[in-house]
């Protein structure tokens, strides 16, 4: 698990239930070019700030290097929020500069404001239920999630200009999601093979 000023946003009350789970839980830091243990079954970047330090991130070759071995090995690596972004192309700043991050996602995340002429940046908050859309490493199809959203950052779509984000794919999304009061709002995360994750914190799950 990622722990730093990046990555500093995790619920204490999950990670003691992993624990009593049976789980061992090896922390790392991505700022400190730290990578995660090699030999763990599960990396997890939760949320934090990495906008604010992601030219620094892009630099860690260690970091980076590790985190895609992971992948490749066949570990489950998933991102939550702040991780979510790490875990795509790249990151662009509210200063309108591009950080190229894991490459692991077919993700592009912007906290720049968007060419609407509207100023400033919009906050994207609520409560939300998820339902996993195919079977993953956290969860068979149809298993729910409950869990926040708290974010400025965007997602980067591919009729953009000059934004060098992939295609999603049909299959490609991670979460069904509804609000607080049960609407239906666009599929949610991304999943590739091993390495999934979203802007989703999640709190609990659904029995």
């Amino acid at each position: 698990m990622a722990r730093d000023t990046a990555f500093a946003f995790s619920y204490p009350f999950l990670l003691d239930a992993w624990r009593t789970a049976g789980a061992e839980i090896s922390l790392f830091s991505p700022l400190a070019d730290e990578a995660p243990d090699l030999t763990a079954d599960a990396v997890y970047l939760p949320g934090g700030y990495p906008e604010l330090h992601a030219g620094r991130l892009a630099g860690n070759r260690s970091f980076m290097t590790g985190l895609k071995e992971s992948a490749r090995r066949g570990a489950c690596v998933y991102g939550e929020c702040g991780g979510y972004m790490v875990l795509g192309e790249g990151l662009t700043d509210a200063q309108g500069v591009r950080h190229a991050m894991a490459g692991l996602l077919p993700l592009e995340t912007s906290f720049a404001p968007e060419k609407t002429g509207k100023p400033g940046r919009r906050m994207v908050l609520g409560y939300r239920q998820a339902a996993l859309l195919q079977d993953t490493a956290i969860g068979m199809a149809g298993e729910g999630f409950r869990g926040h959203e708290f974010h400025y950052a965007r997602e980067l779509s591919v009729d953009e200009p000059t934004t060098p984000v992939r295609a999603v794919r049909p299959g490609d999304r991670l979460f069904g999601l509804r609000d607080a009061q049960g609407q239906d709002l666009a599929d949610a995360g991304l999943v590739r093979g091993n390495v999934m994750g979203s802007f989703l914190h999640i709190i609990d799950t659904v029995t």
